[in-house]
């Protein structure tokens, strides 16, 4: 293998605009099942106006990176865990499940083209987007009978900016990003674009996300924008990790489990509970909740610093980033990249 180490970086690719050259194509029709995979020139799709997916939200995607490794080979962290959720998601849609060999092999095709995009720096990743949507050019309101699925691929920086800093967030009380029975467990797009506006609140507050609460009650700690939120208890070897559990309204985080894996096996005492933003509040202030972070495919591990509230703004510890978050960071980090054993069996080599 040709090493690719000495390719220089580029000063800041950003997040989501620094597209590889290639896409990946494999459509679906009843007929013929999944057919016509193919390695194409990124470009501009060709699209009916009455394309079903666009009208009627049959729009379902993942989020997953490729990561430089230190011998300048190139893996994906847990594609299959993605492949997995993925279906997930085609089945709440009334979609067609996608082999999961199907999904990790159009990923091995793209990455494998474009891996060469991807520098040796530390903090960059090759971020890749799988996505499928309903393709019946018919505005019956029905589940599109043909899909396209695809796979593209940008080079990626801190989704926070390169520096990693506490983020100041802002909490939601007069909206909600899902409901029970809804499709919030589940990566489609029309989830997102609601959130809009509950976002543009938060940066008008001077904050860079919003947490969400729960629907019934407006109480209960959910996610952070579309990442999940974990808490720290204590201090030192003897602190506690937890994250609020999955209900069915928030996103299972492939990130989100790797973490609860790896605080144990860092020795911290790991927990899934509920949290208010009472509680949240009064930990913090009493010195009990000691860290908050975000986590999630873009994000990594993001600390969270100060808390916005109609209810009275509050500080995460000293605002800063603490020692269990850069410590779980770290040891994530440090996987991905193959500097650390892969016990776990989660980086999948492609190139």
């Amino acid at each position: 293998m040709t090493s690719l180490l000495n390719k220089p970086a580029a000063a800041s690719p950003g997040h989501g605009a620094a597209f590889t050259p290639h896409l990946y194509s494999l459509k679906y029709s009843p007929d013929l099942g999944w057919h016509d995979g193919d390695l194409l020139p990124m470009d501009n799709l060709s699209l009916h106006p009455a394309t079903l997916g666009l009208h009627y939200g049959q729009v379902i995607f993942e989020g997953m990176k490729a990561f430089r490794q230190q011998d300048g080979s190139v893996a994906v962290f847990r594609p299959w865990e993605n492949a997995r959720r993925f279906n997930r998601s085609a089945a709440r849609l009334a979609m067609p499940s996608l082999p999961e060999q199907l999904y990790v092999d159009g990923v091995d095709r793209l990455v494998a083209a474009d891996h060469a995009e991807l520098s040796d720096h530390p903090d960059h990743s090759l971020y890749l987007r799988p996505l499928m949507f309903g393709t019946d050019a018919n505005l019956m309101l029905r589940p599109s009978e043909e899909y396209l699925f695809l796979v593209m691929a940008f080079v990626a920086g801190g989704f926070f900016g390169d520096v990693v800093r506490p983020v100041s967030v802002l909490v939601s009380r007069d909206q909600a990003r899902a409901m029970p029975g809804g499709t919030g467990d589940v990566k489609c797009a029309a989830n997102y674009g609601p959130s809009f506006v509950a976002q543009r609140k938060a940066q008008e507050a001077g904050c860079q996300q919003v947490v969400w609460l729960d629907q019934a009650e407006r109480r209960w700690v959910e996610e952070m924008g579309g990442m999940n939120l974990f808490f720290v208890r204590g201090s030192g070897a003897g602190a506690e990790v937890f994250t609020t559990p999955l209900t069915g309204t928030l996103l299972p985080g492939v990130t989100r489990d790797s973490l609860l894996r790896m605080a144990a096996r860092l020795g911290y005492r790991v927990a899934e509970r509920p949290v208010s933003v009472d509680q949240w509040r009064a930990g913090c202030e009493a010195g009990e909740i000691t860290e908050v972070f975000a986590c999630g495919t873009a994000a990594v591990v993001t600390p969270v610093g100060r808390v916005r509230d109609v209810d009275g703004d509050f500080t995460v510890g000293d605002g800063e980033m603490g020692p269990v978050t850069g410590a779980l960071r770290r040891a994530l980090v440090d996987l991905q990249h193959g500097r650390v054993p892969d016990v776990d069996g989660w980086l999948h080599r492609v190139a």
